[in-house]
């Protein structure tokens, strides 16, 4: 089976939600702007959760899965241009968030899952290493609990709301959206319906 270029996710994809963005009010505190946030981030997770699904399935060697997920990676990890501080700052935590999920991702497939702690015990570590100022340690321990959602582990999601406010909350809640994604891979709709 040859997958197309662009099956995944599609560069014109990622700019139909980044106009969306341009155009609309966003107040993060109102519930139809924290969505579309929490949608364009899932959509995200989606496109990942189905390149997982296509090299589990043994439609994508590895090397061709680290490549998609390279390319998705480079669309919406690329900079994006605001006017707005406030969006861009919105846009930069998502693609925080979503740095998590490419890496434990590409990691899930290089390494497969982590074989030993749990995802809270990672979570936890992640936390006390910021704490501590080892950002990359932080971001090591989010990826070890992200293979483990990529294997199917479910993460508790008050973790999440035990932490400080910061790059592994940022983290964790893009890890948030590969579990939701990884359990029902189903495309978020770009059109609100009726």
């Amino acid at each position: 089976m040859s997958n197309e270029p662009g099956e995944f996710y599609t560069e014109e994809r990622w700019q139909n939600w980044i106009d969306r963005l341009r155009e609309e009010e966003i107040d993060p505190e109102e519930e139809d702007s924290a969505r579309l946030l929490l949608n364009l981030q899932d959509d995200t997770a989606i496109a990942v959760a189905k390149i997982i699904k296509a090299y589990e399935d043994g439609d994508l060697g590895e090397e061709g899965t680290l490549a998609e997920l390279g390319d998705i990676q480079e669309i919406v990890l690329s900079e994006v241009e605001f006017d707005d501080e406030e969006k861009a700052m919105l846009i930069d935590g998502v693609q925080t968030s979503l740095m998590c999920v490419f890496y434990s991702a590409e990691e899930y497939v290089v390494g497969g899952p982590a074989d030993d702690g749990t995802i809270e015990e990672y979570v936890t570590a992640a936390a006390d290493a910021e704490a501590e100022d080892d950002l990359d340690a932080a971001l090591g321990y989010c990826v070890q609990a992200g293979t483990l959602i990529v294997d199917g582990e479910e993460m508790d999601i008050s973790l999440a709301e035990g932490l400080e406010f910061g790059l592994v909350a940022e983290w964790v809640n893009g890890l948030d959206s590969l579990q939701t994604a990884m359990k029902d891979p189903e495309v978020v709709e770009e059109e609100d319906e009726g």
